[in-house]
């Protein structure tokens, strides 16, 4: 008798294979594909939740915590015509904002463009940097309000202070942020690039500023930031039209619920200045955090 075991069969293959197995549905796969957008979406929701349970509690009053339904109906108010009356002060909420955001361009633009400018100088050149950089960290410390009325007296109540202090506050973050990324690109690469007979011009161009890039444009979105945090201060003074100016008259009138609306409008509208930034920055520099 035989003790020799049968041999396995082939698995089929063509008209006699069976049907592919299904995908496995990898649930840890989408968590991860739409945690992005459920994690946020979820605090929102918390957040709105705490917000109207506070405003219920009847703790404070409405004109100090307005339930969300009425700054709704705020936002309403000031992006449409009603009784009429055309937005807030004759102004729509979009112009109000679109009035500041070319402030905050033309004034954080030329900080940038500065502070961008002065870092490389003073990154390459020591006493530059010796001479400059003790002025620069006095102003970072210095908070808008304490040199905006000075600007008032020296430039009037116009445009010229409010794209003045924009530019202000934005130079520092960059000049700091660009003048170490500058110092801080190895000495090997810059004598290698003169060994190969770049000149001076061409070892900045080609070498120290792809080298200084990553920290230049982190700097970049530090100035936006300080920009968009230094608006209502730029808008104190004749700040009609304009979002900052909005909420500071509002305030004046204790009117909370357009407060609100003009907070939450430069907070969500600063949030996408700050991605557009950053895709900017991961066009620009794709190799950062892949070293």
């Amino acid at each position: 008798m035989s003790t020799t075991p049968p041999l396995a069969k082939p698995p089929a293959t063509g008209s006699h294979a069976g049907p592919p197995p299904a995908p496995s549905f990898r649930v840890p796969h989408l968590w991860a594909r739409t945690r992005p957008v459920l994690l946020p979406a979820a605090s929102l929701l918390v957040f709105l939740l705490l917000w109207q349970l506070l405003a219920a509690s009847g703790t404070w009053s409405e004109t100090l915590v307005p339930p969300p339904a009425k700054v709704w109906d705020a936002f309403a108010d000031v992006s449409t015509t009603h009784d009429g009356v055309r937005g807030y002060n004759g102004t729509y909420l979009f112009e109000h904002l679109g009035i500041s955001l070319r402030r905050i361009a033309i004034g954080a633009g030329l900080g940038i463009a500065a502070g961008v400018l002065f870092g490389l100088l003073m990154g390459t050149v020591g006493w530059l940097r010796a001479l400059f950089e003790p002025w620069i960290t006095f102003l970072r410390t210095l908070p808008p309000l304490a040199y905006f009325s000075l600007l008032v007296i020296w430039l009037g109540i116009n445009e010229e202070p409010k794209i003045t202090l924009l530019a202000v506050a934005a130079f520092p973050p960059v000049a700091v942020s660009t003048t170490t990324a500058v110092a801080a690109v190895p000495r090997s690469l810059t004598e290698a690039a003169r060994a190969l007979g770049a000149s001076r011009w061409n070892v900045v161009t080609d070498v120290v500023v792809p080298s200084a890039l990553p920290e230049t444009l982190t700097g970049v979105r530090l100035a936006g930031g300080v920009a968009y945090s230094s608006l209502v201060a730029a808008e104190l003074v004749n700040g009609l039209p304009g979002i900052g100016g909005m909420v500071k008259d509002a305030a004046n009138y204790n009117n909370t619920p357009v407060v609100l609306v003009g907070i939450i409008t430069i907070g969500v509208s600063g949030l996408i200045i700050d991605g557009l930034l950053l895709r900017l920055e991961r066009a620009l520099v794709p190799w950062r955090g892949r070293a």
